[in-house]
């Protein structure tokens, strides 16, 4: 059947349009057994094809699930309680949709008088803060609000708190205070003494150790002799995830020359070390679901087209992507205990209520939820990647939607740390006030839907005291969510909701305390200081100098595209075996 259109969105809409008809009537088995891939051939060879067979393979993924609807109310199995969600509206305001959405927008609209007291402080002892997204709400919606009196505050993901720092340091801040796990605040501390910032202090917010389940995976001896492997086999490159110890990062560098990633630039990394050094073995590490996701997403690359492989990246073909494969490893035990929880029951939900939603999801996340995204990307409506790549995501769809300027609801899943909707919904309110005018405005509204798992649901008993076990179906409807986590209390001892134990640890009454006690010429804060490694690696180097460098050698990939010449070097003719 051949279509006169004018325009590719037309074509779309007669493709669509036949795709409807086709399946006027059919019983929703019918409409279950048709394979999204038997219509590819549909979006045809022309310019636009892609956005065409991407544009009514999501019109049957909408009829799909209202077909699986069907089957559930004909069987009599009522639907399962929608996840937790936050819809933001035009006008900038919030809904709250659940127990555990209500925790998180609480603090949207934070209290004023508490505003005044942190820029008070802030302002006065010339202190800057270097907040990661995971924050608390409590803390994110103050820090949000503060910014507009106090410009020293930024929150992003843990690259370019560092950054942030140095550039707080340049413009007169005395102080940086961090809000993070532990590794964040000694990378802060680290990458201020090699910018000349020694004199800066840098103060973390809990007396007590902030770890990361990540970060200690990697500062274990099983990763010790995953990488004593790796440096058997010459030529080498351990990629490490940034998300670990400067300690881990200076031991791992002498046993095999090591650069640093990100959830956003792991891919073109090691695409580039391939290219770069003939017959390399890249180790990557400790994230198991990142590294397991990178190798699904290079065996998805070994079937694809030349051109397809250029754009993701110039220097490959299916041939090389074909014969890299052997020679990529990753560690296989250790993970992000909140990205954990992005498994089969919830993806299962995702699949059954949230199949025609946007979805997102960080690279850290399972393969279950994986797949899931990076099938939903394939029509468009996915992202795969770091907590920026999200947020710009949501922001780039939602730039679309206003520029349509068509009543539309949005709603996006949201695969990672639920500490991000602070920044999301600065985010939107900040593009729906852009595109205020006298014209008419269509009625647009963005929702963020929190998957949690039915580990994160617990029985209140009468005085309000959680019991934190598992509820099983039969009782699931007779209990709530319960909000975040706050003095261990919330999330249930098995995980189930996207909240992170370790960032909660960094509250408000932290980062006052320690404001309040800056400068501390008693020293009651030493305990907050984030450490400064005077410790030498096996190889009599200082930990500080050597665990930077694998963190540089990663600036010098974002600002050239190219592994540095003394890396290269490092992984042909190797720096020295430490002495065991």
């Amino acid at each position: 059947m051949r279509f006169a259109a004018d325009s590719d969105s037309e074509l779309s809409r007669g493709y669509c349009a036949c795709l409807v008809s086709a399946l006027d009537g059919a019983r929703p088995e019918e409409v279950l057994d048709v394979d999204p891939t038997d219509l590819a051939s549909l979006g045809g060879v022309a310019a636009g094809a892609r956005s065409r067979a991407s544009t009514w393979h999501n019109v049957l993924v909408g009829m799909q699930k209202r077909a699986r609807a069907a089957i559930a109310a004909r069987e009599g199995r009522s639907p399962s309680e929608p996840f937790p969600s936050l819809v933001i509206g035009r006008d900038g305001a919030v809904c709250a949709q659940g127990s555990y959405a209500e925790a998180q927008a609480m603090f949207l609209s934070p209290d004023e008088s508490k505003i005044s007291e942190l820029v008070k402080y802030l302002r006065e002892k010339k202190v800057g803060v270097v907040a990661h997204f995971y924050m608390d709400p409590e803390v994110q919606g103050i820090l949000t609000a503060s910014k507009r009196h106090w410009p020293h505050i930024h929150i992003s993901d843990s690259l370019v708190m560092a950054d942030s720092a140095v550039k707080m340091a340049e413009a007169g801040c005395k102080y940086i205070t961090v809000l993070g796990v532990d590794f964040m605040s000694e990378n802060v501390r680290a990458i201020l003494d090699q910018a000349g910032f020694n004199e800066v202090g840098v103060y973390r917010m809990s007396s007590d150790q902030i770890g990361c389940s990540l970060a200690d995976a990697a500062s274990s001896s099983a990763y010790t002799h995953f990488l004593k492997e790796a440096s058997k086999s010459r030529p080498s490159l351990h990629v490490i995830y940034i998300n670990t110890s400067l300690e881990t990062k200076a031991h791992a560098h002498e046993l095999v020359p090591t650069i640093t990633c990100t959830s956003s630039n792991v891919v073109a990394t090691i695409l580039q070390a391939f290219a770069q050094i003939p017959d390399l073995n890249v180790w990557y590490g400790p994230d198991s679901y990142m590294g397991a996701n990178i190798a699904d997403l290079f065996q998805r690359m070994a079937v694809m087209s030349d051109e397809e492989i250029a754009e993701i990246h110039p220097s490959h073909s299916n041939r090389s992507i074909n014969s890299l494969l052997p020679r990529l490893h990753y560690y296989q035990d250790g993970n992000c205990i909140v990205h954990d929880m992005f498994g089969h029951e919830v993806v299962d939900k995702i699949k059954e209520q949230y199949c025609d939603s946007f979805l997102t999801a960080h690279f850290e996340v399972p393969g279950e939820m994986f797949s899931l995204s990076m099938e939903a990307k394939t029509r468009g409506m996915g992202v795969v990647g770091s907590t920026q790549n999200i947020l710009d995501f949501i922001k780039s769809h939602l730039k679309e939607a206003l520029d349509r300027n068509i009543d539309d609801h949005l709603q996006f899943v949201l695969g990672t740390e639920s500490g991000m909707i602070t920044s999301i919904v600065a985010a939107v309110r900040e593009l729906f006030d852009s595109y205020k005018s006298s014209k008419q405005s269509a009625n647009i509204e963005v929702e963020i839907i929190f998957p949690v798992s039915s580990d994160a649901v617990s029985n209140r008993s009468a005085n309000g005291s959680h019991h934190l076990e598992s509820s099983t179906d039969t009782d699931f409807d007779k209990v709530s969510i319960v909000p975040g986590v706050s003095s261990s209390e919330g999330c249930s001892i098995h995980g189930g909701c996207a909240s992170c134990p370790y960032m909660k640890m960094n509250s408000l009454g932290s980062l006052l305390k320690v404001c309040h006690h800056l400068p501390d010429k008693d020293n009651k804060l030493a305990a907050y200081q984030a450490s400064r490694f005077n410790a030498k690696t096996p190889l009599g180097k200082l930990v500080a100098e050597v665990g930077c460098e694998p963190i540089l050698h990663m600036r010098h990939f974002q600002a050239t595209k190219r592994l540095s010449d003394k890396l290269v070097h490092q992984v042909i003719h190797g720096i020295g075996e430490p002495t065991l």
